[in-house]
């Protein structure tokens, strides 16, 4: 079934959506059937596969966006690239990387995997909306416990935590909190 009316709107919608829209977004604007989404899903990724083709249709955060091909990054990246002050040093992705990997997890947690203070990298994932409160460690003081956010996804172009690259054995006994 060919859908090329149907693809192009959900292609003009993608387009004009600033960030990545999910399947019920999809549907609502387009006033399509679910299928008939995912069938021109899967038509706009085919067409935008092919090498002549600067963009590639991608699944980020349970969304769907528009995305420069991997193998342009690297011209693109002077003129589009992240400024300086969007970077995160160090130390605020191996935070963000404990986050990541042992969420829900708390600061006390943090602290203890990584033997400083986790107070002014957290304040800066906050405030950057890579991490949030995900709720309260049912322990003394009933601690706030962290995760990251959908943001955090989408920057790092994943559409699921179960994305991120395994650790190696070494590592999943350091992000443990537990260790034996």
């Amino acid at each position: 079934m060919k859908l090329d009316t149907e693809a192009a709107l959900i292609e003009a919608i993608l387009f004009l959506e600033v960030d990545p829209a999910d399947l019920r977004t999809l549907v609502r604007v387009s006033g399509l059937s679910r299928e008939v989404v995912l069938s021109a899903l899967t038509q706009i990724r085919e067409i935008f596969d092919q090498p002549d083709h600067g963009l590639e249709l991608t699944e980020l955060a349970d969304g769907y966006s528009f995305a420069p091909k991997p193998m342009l990054a690297e011209t693109l990246r002077e003129r589009y690239g992240r400024k300086n002050d969007e970077r995160l040093s160090r130390a605020a992705m191996e935070t963000l990387s404990i986050v990541a990997y042992s969420q829900p997890i708390t600061r006390a947690e943090i602290e203890n995997l990584r033997g400083v203070n986790p107070d002014g990298m957290m304040r800066l994932l906050l405030s950057r909306e890579l991490v949030r409160e995900v709720g309260k460690k049912d322990a003394p003081g009933r601690p706030i416990q962290y995760g990251t956010t959908r943001h955090f996804l989408t920057l790092f172009r994943l559409s699921s935590i179960a994305e991120l690259p395994r650790l190696s054995e070494a590592d999943q006994k350091r992000f443990a909190r537990d260790p034996d």
